[in-house]
């Protein structure tokens, strides 16, 4: 679905799935579960899922004689910390809004993890005191408008590149790599669980498992505190997304499964239960999990194999999306492990 799409390549290629033996073992061993390591797919600043979106991007990136990237996201955001590897590795500028998403108050938030890894590799980083929204903000806008007053070509890429009109397409790229490796497995993944913010990643894979009827499958764990927008903003990346690809089958809202249980007590701070579920998942498998994304949806997905979400003998793919730099931003809170 992607070969008319320009690509520039930032990953190693296609991503390992493993199976979580002792985590499938802990919890009945009635559902089985794989983990696909987004999270181990490039060599640039830990990679991650916003790398996959970030291929299609850059070209045309390039093609606008653009000199500097412009995005925003969180203090923690790991979005901004792969547009400011991209910058470095394609040789532009690289301006970020780091807003305060996150009501947390870790005495080195904002000097550890994901922040220190863009500012390492000369992002000029900017600090703004606004709170949580998926949507547009005016601050980045703002450092678009500055970079222009300044000389600069500034390209513009907004939070979680979702919105970006290419923001889907990695992720359909997903799909088809998974149905690639199915055939070399010998078998298909019953459902494929996914953290969802702002909503490109978790719209990409829908349309991408749509060829094969599985849209319903893509099992959204919701990490914004704000599923309606956060839902409604998935549908309608999904929507361009097909129309981009040519998917030729109508997206409805239904086929977008969000579950709204694990983003409490609010965007960026992990709750008990994801805490418990980050210990588990690195106590039994090795596999690190960050507080914003990845731990609150392995604490989803933990809490439906054992409330029997999932029918037994059922093969659940979990994504793992990256973000283990942002736990540094949480030290205090597992300071005894």
């Amino acid at each position: 679905m992607l070969e008319k799409f320009e690509r520039y390549p930032l990953t190693f290629g296609p991503t390992h799935i493993e199976k979580l033996e002792r985590l499938t073992q802990h919890l009945g061993g009635k559902v089985e579960l794989y983990a696909k390591r987004e999270d181990c797919n490039s060599g640039l600043a830990f990679g991650g899922n916003k790398l996959r979106k970030l291929e299609y991007i850059v070209p045309d990136a390039i093609a606008s004689n653009a000199d500097t990237l412009v995005s925003i996201g969180g203090v923690q955001s790991n979005h901004t910390r792969m547009v400011a590897a991209v910058a470095a590795k394609i040789g532009m500028k690289c301006r970020l809004v780091q807003e305060s998403w996150v009501p947390h108050e870790d005495a080195v938030y904002d000097r550890v993890g994901n922040i220190l890894l863009s500012r390492v590799m000369g992002a000029d980083v900017q600090l703004v005191d606004e709170g949580f929204d998926i949507g547009i903000r005016q601050s980045w806008e703002e450092a678009i408008a500055d970079v222009k007053a300044k000389g600069g070509k500034p390209y513009a890429i907004p939070a979680g590149a979702s919105v970006h009109k290419y923001g889907g397409l990695g992720y359909v790229g997903f799909a088809e790599e998974v149905r690639a490796q199915e055939k070399e497995l010998g078998f298909a993944f019953d459902y494929i669980v996914v953290c969802t913010v702002t909503g490109s990643t978790h719209a990409g894979m829908l349309v991408g498992f749509a060829k094969d009827g599985r849209a319903r499958k893509v099992i959204g764990i919701d990490a914004s505190f704000t599923p309606a927008q956060t839902k409604a903003q998935v549908l309608d990346i999904a929507r361009n997304t097909a129309a981009l690809v040519e998917l030729g089958k109508e997206i409805v809202a239904d086929d977008v499964v969000l579950i709204e249980d694990y983003a409490y007590p609010a965007y960026g701070v992990p709750s008990e239960q994801t805490k418990e579920a980050i210990r588990l998942c690195g106590r039994l498998e090795g596999m690190i999990t960050d507080p914003v994304y990845e731990g609150k949806s392995m604490q989803g997905m933990i809490d439906l194999v054992n409330k029997g979400y999932f029918p037994g003998g059922s093969k659940v793919l979990y994504a793992h999306l990256g973000g283990a730099p942002a736990i540094n931003g949480y030290a205090y809170a597992f300071r005894n492990g």
